[in-house]
């Protein structure tokens, strides 16, 4: 029996529901951890003022961009390499993990360098005031310097989830997600660092799951990272962009829509009207991690059974994500919307910006069930390669009609349109989303 014969096994001949459920608990698990350490931030900091609230809220726009190229770079190297397992080619597969993994790290430090350098014209660029901009300078600077380690790590994760190791991949991210949230406080209040104490104890997070997820990395059948197998060359950054674009649209779009909404918050309503809506946007954060983790124990599933050409089975699993994940949005949004001013509360004690967390978790909630198909069809298309559009849907509830909603509405009804913004880009998003789905999804009947 060849090194990788047992993958493939499990990977063709598992039945879906099976094999979906036994890759995305660990995925799951790994999501929710790391929304719970990207909210601790939050729900700390919350505690020295609203100022510094809104401050981590305004970075949490950078950081969104640092992710989306972490996500490029995994998703675009992971989708690929999957799919030459799937047709036993492993020499690609091998080249093009060390290739997406070193792109990653060029970038980063890129992004370090740069950004320090021009650390307060990003500051003001994302939208701090005079009243934020020491706390926003503060969180920024360590946060750019840890972007190596970040872009890095979400490679990994991703090339082990994509390989079918999701175990590998959750243990990484958990020690990150315990390593941040136990120096948070100490940091923030022991040490008496402040928001700095919430960024170095961020990176740390960050640093740790680079190394954990990289031992785990030569781990069982595992493709090894090795820098004799990078070749940055023109066909291996084509397949890059063509998986990775969805996810850097995606994130990226996050990010553009953060900005805007921070800044549209900011003028109707202060900083309070940042923090509220920093808030629901952790909270919202936390709520679909459970749903992305679901529809990353599907990816490794689809695109290697899609490189296998066994399409039924991929039409199986995208009918059955989105079945299950739409009932658990369900109750989840039934949930948050009943108990929305208490949820705002936990973070922030004041009374301004619970009331506009309220409204904008409240609404959000409403349209949190149209989150299984909208997230599920981006993934299915994106592992079979349909990059075009994997990429539309993927920037539509976060640019395509997120970014003019957010331009228009506010203008007509105030603060509310800053709160209504996401729930109505989400309604619209679903109406483009269905039709592009469909169209690959009749093909894979026969």
């Amino acid at each position: 029996m060849s090194k990788n014969s047992g993958r493939r096994e499990m990977m063709t001949k598992t039945p879906i529901p099976k094999l979906i459920l036994t890759l995305s608990v660990p995925t799951i698990i790994s999501m929710l951890v790391t929304a719970i350490y990207n909210t601790a931030d939050t729900f700390f900091v919350g505690r020295i003022s609203t100022q510094a609230t809104a401050a981590v809220g305004l970075v949490f726009t950078v950081m969104a961009l640092i992710q989306a190229i972490g996500f490029f770079c995994g998703h675009g190297s992971g989708n690929y390499l999957s799919r030459m397992l799937g047709a036993g080619n492993h020499k690609e597969a091998n080249e093009m993990a060390s290739s997406g993994f070193a792109l990653a790290l060029i970038i980063g430090i890129i992004i370090a360098v740069v950004g320090n350098m021009y650390i307060e014209q990003l500051s003001f660029m994302i939208g701090a005031t005079e009243t934020t901009l020491e706390d926003t300078q503060n969180y920024m600077r360590i946060i750019l310097l840890g972007a190596p380690f970040m872009i890095g790590q979400f490679v990994i994760n991703n090339q082990l989830r994509f390989q079918g190791s999701a175990m590998y991949a959750m243990v990484g991210l958990m020690c990150g997600a315990v390593m941040n949230m136990g120096l948070d406080p100490l940091l923030i209040f022991v040490f008496g660092l402040g928001v700095r104490g919430a960024a170095i104890a961020t990176i740390a997070g960050q640093i740790t799951s680079f190394f954990v997820l990289f031992m785990g990395s030569m781990k069982g059948e595992n493709i090894r990272l090795s820098l004799a197998n990078v070749h940055l060359n023109l066909h291996f950054l084509k397949e890059i962009i063509n998986g990775g674009a969805p996810s850097l649209f995606r994130q990226g779009m996050a990010a553009i829509a953060t900005l805007l909404l921070n800044t549209a918050a900011g003028s109707l309503g202060g900083d309070a009207a940042i923090a509220g809506m920093s808030i629901t946007t952790r909270v919202m954060m936390m709520m679909m991690s459970a749903l992305i983790g679901f529809g990353q124990g599907y990816q490794p599933v689809c695109s290697f059974n899609y490189g296998a050409g066994l399409k039924k089975r991929v039409r199986e699993g995208y009918f059955f994500c989105v079945k299950y994940s739409t009932l658990f949005l369900l109750v989840v949004g039934t949930v948050c919307f009943a108990f929305a001013p208490q949820v705002i509360g936990l973070f922030r004690d004041d009374k301004d910006v619970i009331a506009v967390g309220t409204v904008a978790l409240r609404c959000q909630s409403a349209t949190l069930p149209l989150g299984g198909v909208l997230v599920i069809s981006n993934m299915m298309l994106q592992s079979i390669g349909k990059g075009l559009k994997a990429t539309i849907t993927s920037s539509a509830r976060n640019g395509i009609f997120f970014i003019p909603l957010i331009l228009i509405l506010p203008r007509i009804l105030g603060i509310l349109g800053v709160e209504i913004t996401q729930a109505c880009a989400d309604v619209l998003s679903l109406l483009l989303t269905v039709p592009l789905a469909a169209s690959e999804l009749k093909q894979f009947k026969d």
